[in-house]
């Protein structure tokens, strides 16, 4: 059985940004340990012959046909709308520094 040590939660928080004090620390510890040992006993049930279980809603997709409109408009005219252009693209703001 995997087992999560203090050093562990600990990086866990750090990665997380909490704050844990090594007393919060060492119970988050035995939960989580607590919490591996029921998931480790998932190990010895028997799932011979059982199908997986991928939607249990009953839901279906729906899927269509795409559509080309047309609306009879040019580029240069859908640019025209644009708060700005460059060669026949909208600019935007850059979004990443």
């Amino acid at each position: 059985m995997s087992s999560i040590s203090i050093d562990d939660v600990k990086k866990l928080a750090g990665l997380s940004a909490l704050m844990v004090t090594d007393s919060e620390a060492a119970a988050l510890v035995e939960q989580l340990n607590e919490i591996l040992g029921f998931v480790e006993q998932l190990n010895d049930v028997d799932t011979t012959g059982v199908e997986p279980t991928y939607q249990v809603t009953g839901l279906e997709n729906v899927w269509r046909e795409d559509e080309l409109i047309d609306y009879n408009l040019s580029r240069e005219a859908l640019l025209k709308n644009a708060p700005d252009s460059q060669d026949g693209q909208i600019k935007v703001k850059r979004v990443l520094t």
